[in-house]
């Protein structure tokens, strides 16, 4: 199986590199020039990586094709390509539905939209896939954890918690900064700041079957450092705003 990659941005990489690291049986992956230092780089460190000519030259040579441009670039150019109609094609594309996609590629090829994020880099992390496909979750099961949705509306709802990405690292940068200017070295405060997050996330995932307030409750004692923290947090408004935001992001993928 040749896969093909049209767009060499973060998702795209960060695919490919858990797709190298895993035991995916594929003969080569074909990536588009567009973005130059990212393609040298995947074809240096790996050397089933090849750099196409062009993103129809992906396409010609490849049976799986992922779909990794920005939603107004995706716009531009996928109208324009020539897909077989025996080709796979998963799209990484926030705001382009599946009935979009389908008058932008014209051929009648099996079309899944998913959602990988960057930690699939290290073989971690949820890929929420539409329509399911039973090869595409075999595909995303070797590198993440592949959850499939029946209802593309559904979908949106991942696609807005994915919105949420940098923010979460904000919160880290914020709390290490914090800790610098406290008088830790900045080496320091990064490693504590995130082995505590990833140990709490760890933590909540062996959880997960039980109701998260659960954990909110079991990680605060009455008048002490959490419980002033947590308060002090819903006071300001900060959880307000985490939905809010949501809101913000659901409402532009409606669109």
């Amino acid at each position: 199986m040749k896969l093909g990659f049209i767009g060499t941005g973060k998702i795209a990489s960060s695919v490919i590199l858990g797709v190298c690291k895993s035991k995916i049986k594929f003969r080569q992956i074909i990536v588009s020039p567009r973005n130059k230092r990212i393609a040298n780089n995947l074809n240096k460190k790996f050397k089933k990586v090849s750099i196409a000519k062009s993103n129809q030259d992906v396409i010609n040579k490849s049976n799986w094709i992922f779909l990794s441009v920005t939603p107004k670039v995706g716009d531009k150019i996928i109208k324009d390509l020539k897909f077989k109609s025996n080709q796979t094609i998963i799209s990484f594309i926030s705001t382009i539905n599946l009935s979009e996609l389908k008058k932008m590629i014209k051929v009648k090829s099996k079309i899944v939209r998913a959602i990988p994020l960057p930690p699939i880099s290290i073989k971690k992390g949820p890929v929420p896939i539409y329509p399911p496909n039973r090869q595409v979750k075999s595909f995303f099961d070797k590198i993440g954890s592949t959850i499939e949705i029946k209802n593309e509306k559904l979908s949106i709802n991942f696609w807005s918690t994915s919105g949420m990405m940098a923010s979460y690292y904000e919160m880290l940068r914020v709390m290490s900064n914090w800790l610098v200017k406290k008088g830790i070295k900045k080496q320091d405060a990064q490693k504590y700041i995130t082995s505590l997050f990833l140990a709490l996330s760890e933590d909540a995932v062996v959880n997960s079957n039980k109701d998260l307030k659960y954990l909110v409750k079991e990680s605060q004692t009455p008048k002490g450092l959490n419980q002033q923290g947590i308060n002090t947090m819903s006071k300001k408004g900060v959880y307000k705003s985490v939905v809010n935001t949501l809101n913000s992001i659901h409402k532009r993928l409606n669109k």
